[in-house]
């Protein structure tokens, strides 16, 4: 998976992107519409991550998808 496709597959993706990370909420999904920038902005919100961190977890979630 690769940065257009999560944005391109976003709604078969949120599901998985729920379960990696459980605390963002449907309307913060519905907010993300797969994009990166923004789902590494709320990662970092929720879960006190610095922007490298969220932006590792990403890749690591794209790869295993």
């Amino acid at each position: 998976m690769n940065k257009n496709t999560i944005k391109g597959n976003w709604e078969q993706v949120k599901g998985n992107v729920q379960k990696q990370w459980g605390e963002l909420t449907n309307d913060e999904l519905d907010q993300i519409e797969g994009n990166r920038k923004i789902l590494a902005g709320k990662i970092q919100e929720k879960y006190g991550r610095t922007e490298e961190a969220a932006e590792r977890e990403i890749d690591e979630f794209e790869r295993s998808y």
